[in-house]
């Protein structure tokens, strides 16, 4: 039997929620009780990583598969923010925004690009923007920087924006990452922790009081399960990414 992505992603969901309250000592121990808001939903969001086709095209495919809305990188271009747009609205999907630099090493560069596009992307009034801002290479104060700058735009124009745990990025590892939630209260995230799991090899159960901490400062994942060698499984359906899949769950 075929299901749609977001089908699956949502069944998926919902098991490993199941987990958090089932009655073995062992699945109790992992997780403290959820207190679940009454407004609380999930919106579920496609991204169009790896597609070729034109914007229409993707917009349609998500609609048809079942998605809410668009994850899509800012477009720079005048003109595919205009297919964009129109593509968005003909198939009436929310939409945010991946922003980044990509292809530049020098700090000072890549904060001026990483700004314009930031604040250019903010007056087009997404659900929220997702960061790949900085670089691992870079100091402490220098990615803090970046960090700064998406805070200050946020309270700016009220538009959510996180920071994404993405490798070679800002808060490419576990513990690196946790200095910097220890010493930016403000700091959000997009947890990947796929990318994690790659860096230390591993399914991280020596960092769970680091993973906590990133849970409370999580408004948005990116839903890919990785392993230890690799950040992304080729089917999480095959039984031999189950062990993988339940930690991710």
């Amino acid at each position: 039997m075929s299901v749609d992505r977001r089908t699956f992603i949502k069944s998926s969901v919902t098991a490993g929620a199941a987990l958090l309250w089932a009655p073995e000592p062992t699945q109790a121990k992992m997780k403290n009780a959820l207190t679940v808001p009454p407004n609380f939903s999930i919106k579920i969001m496609a991204t169009n990583w790896g597609f070729a086709g034109t914007s229409d095209q993707f917009c349609a495919k998500a609609k048809q598969a079942g998605y809410d809305g668009i994850e899509v990188g800012w477009p720079t271009a005048e003109l595919e923010q205009t297919e964009l747009f129109n593509a968005q609205k003909a198939h009436e999907l929310d939409y945010a925004f991946l922003v980044g630099v990509w292809g530049v090493a020098d700090y000072s560069t890549h904060f001026r690009n990483f700004e314009k596009n930031l604040r250019d992307a903010a007056v087009a009034r997404p659900m929220y923007i997702n960061c790949h801002a900085g670089r691992d290479h870079y100091s402490f104060d220098q990615n803090k920087s970046f960090i700064d700058l998406t805070i200050k735009v946020s309270q700016e124009t009220h538009i959510p924006i996180y920071n994404e745990t993405h490798r070679g990025r800002i808060l490419y590892s576990a513990p690196v990452a946790k200095t910097f939630l220890e010493k930016i209260p403000d700091l959000r995230l997009t947890l990947d922790i796929s990318h994690w799991c790659n860096v230390h090899e591993s399914l991280l159960n020596d960092q769970t009081e680091t993973i906590d901490m990133a849970l409370k400062r999580t408004d948005h994942i990116h839903a890919r399960v990785g392993h230890a060698e690799g950040p992304q499984v080729n089917d999480p359906r095959a039984p031999e990414w189950k062990s993988a899949v339940d930690v991710h769950l």
